[in-house]
């Protein structure tokens, strides 16, 4: 099980880079952000991401209604996909910004909640 936590926080790290690269080129609105590469890899990182997190939970029968921390994770992660779209999606620049600032916010308040265990970390 230590390899799939340690898949799981490599998977993390890698989902967050790529995320911030690609807000980066969609604030910028390069033509780089179109190409097919850059659209498909982060749903394949983002899967295998939530594979290992519902295998880890189901090995260790960890449960979200159980564990606060595991549900503030996944209510940090509706919130970083919705950020996200915003990000990627937004007409306007200023709210582009703002998207990708609360998405990186929020994986940051996940990554926190993730080592310590606590909801409420800070």
């Amino acid at each position: 099980m230590l390899g799939v936590k340690h898949l799981h926080v490599f998977l993390a790290y890698v989902t967050v880079a790529g995320f911030a690269a690609r807000g980066l080129l969609a604030v910028l609105d390069s033509p780089l952000r179109n190409q097919r590469w850059i659209r498909i890899t982060p749903h394949v990182i983002d899967t295998a991401l939530l594979a290992c997190g519902i295998t880890l939970a189901v090995a260790l029968s960890i449960s979200p209604l159980q564990h606060g921390w595991l549900m503030a994770k996944i209510i940090g992660l509706v919130a970083y996909i919705g950020f996200g779209v915003v990000a990627m999606r937004a007409s306007s620049r200023p709210i582009q910004v703002v998207g990708l600032l609360a998405a990186l916010l929020t994986v940051g308040y996940m990554f926190r909640v993730a080592y310590t265990k606590l909801v409420w970390p800070f």
